[in-house]
């Protein structure tokens, strides 16, 4: 990559990704495993509200139930739903982006259990089970706990918000009979609010996980197993979590809270951290204000502290979601993609963008909103030509889904990603 002396910043290379989601930061790490150079700009992301869990499909349109084989749960839906961004991807395709895509976080201190042929079933928050691919590996020992039956102590923390034992238990009861509850504070916290992401810091010190593995085995009791809020440092969590294991004799492992949670801050920095070490050029926090597509480049505008910067690329990537992160735009009269003014396929009416019933168990219209792509995942224009053959488009930003519902979110952000520099590979003419 290029840097001139001119008061505008120039950037040239070969894969421009817009976006700093998991599709964006995906997209990054494919393209970096394959010798693509990559610049990556976008704001924050929806990053930090995840909940660490890679879900790949827990339960497709039309069935009413989770279903336990993802792999199955795929075929169900190439059959419902042919429109859907996973339906268009061959599984082996899949297979290879999750294992791709967490052998990245774990060289990088995140270890993630490797994806099998069986959803797990993992804690949430509140004490509800979501089926997911792949769990950090700081959380992988509460499903088997559950599964097992293990005597378990669920350990809350005096003014941590949004992370209730009592809750959890009461939750569980009928399925985990030996769960019980005990409520702890946390080292130099003992009064007012805590936040996990400041006991996460904390707990990259030594000497404050002593401290807290005295308080852990002090409420243990007869259980050897032990479930806390993910507050199990912020870098390293691995080390911080074998550490304390060491320290207190226990089994523990770490459920998510709600967001902004420590597990999405983890994955955030990480990206932030490790990419520019593997050679990224990484503009994070700053939104593309212009896009210009011509016949032998694409040229991104934006703007930092410092100035103007100008990325000339072979290829772009857009991975900038739908309403929250603001890759879709609701006007009153209709929904907008605000870069391009890519057509968006939408309900044809305001009026139609929500069902009467909000638990209606078909969803909302609005949520399946996104932008029509062809088999390479190129946007297409209304009358389903290519937009650009330069432009590729990946995660929750595409039509034809409801990733909440289907719990298919890092499954799309992650497959189409993957998808989208194979095409984009293809088009810059780097070697497969």
């Amino acid at each position: 990559m290029q840097h001139t002396q001119q008061s505008t910043r120039h950037f040239t290379t070969e894969l421009a990704v817009i976006g700093s989601g998991i599709a964006g930061f995906a997209a990054s790490i494919f393209a970096l495993n394959r010798g693509i150079s990559t610049a990556q700009v976008g704001n924050t992301g929806a990053v930090a509200y995840t909940t660490g869990y890679l879900d790949l499909l827990g339960q497709p349109d039309g069935v009413p139930h989770t279903m336990t084989d993802p792999w199955q749960a795929l075929q169900t839906l190439r059959t419902s739903s042919p429109q859907h961004p996973l339906s268009r991807i061959a599984a082996t395709d899949i297979q290879q982006a999750f294992a791709e895509f967490t052998a990245f976080l774990t060289e990088f201190g995140l270890t993630y259990t490797s994806p099998g042929k069986q959803n797990i079933m993992a804690l949430s928050p509140i004490g509800t089970l979501k089926p997911t691919l792949c769990v950090p590996l700081t959380m992988a020992a509460g499903p088997q706990a559950l599964a097992d039956k293990a005597a378990c102590v669920i350990v809350d923390i005096h003014g941590l918000k949004g992370f209730s034992g009592t809750e959890m238990v009461a939750n569980l009861r009928t399925q985990w009979p030996a769960l019980s509850t005990r409520r702890i504070s946390f080292p130099d916290m003992e009064r007012g609010e805590v936040y996990p992401e400041v006991m996460a810091r904390a707990l990259q010190v030594p000497a404050t996980r002593a401290r807290l593995a005295e308080l852990l085995k002090g409420v243990a009791g007869h259980a050897t197993v032990m479930g806390l809020p993910a507050i199990l440092g912020m870098h390293d969590p691995d080390q911080v979590h074998a550490e304390l294991e060491r320290l207190t004799g226990l089994t523990i492992f770490e459920i998510p809270t709600m967001p902004p949670a420590v597990a999405g801050l983890r994955l955030r920095e990480l990206f932030e951290q490790a990419l520019p070490q593997r050679g990224a050029t990484l503009i994070p926090q700053q939104k593309v204000t212009a896009l210009t597509l011509a016949a032998d480049a694409a040229t991104l505008e934006l703007s930092d502290s410092y100035g103007a910067i100008r990325i000339h690329a072979q290829a772009v990537i857009l991975a900038t979601g739908r309403f929250l992160s603001g890759g879709l735009d609701a006007h009153p009269d209709g929904i907008t993609e605000h870069l391009l003014n890519l057509p968006v396929t939408q309900p044809s009416s305001r009026a139609e963008w929500y069902r009467e019933r909000y638990t209606d168990p078909r969803g909302h219209p609005i949520h399946r909103a996104g932008i029509e792509v062809d088999h390479r995942f190129r946007p297409l224009r209304k009358d389903t030509s290519i937009f650009h053959e330069r432009l590729f488009a990946v995660g929750s930003i595409l039509a034809h889904h409801d990733w909440i519902r289907s719990r298919s979110g890092a499954g799309i952000a992650i497959a189409t990603a993957y998808q989208a520099v194979v095409g984009a590979q293809r088009f810059i003419k780097k070697p497969e």
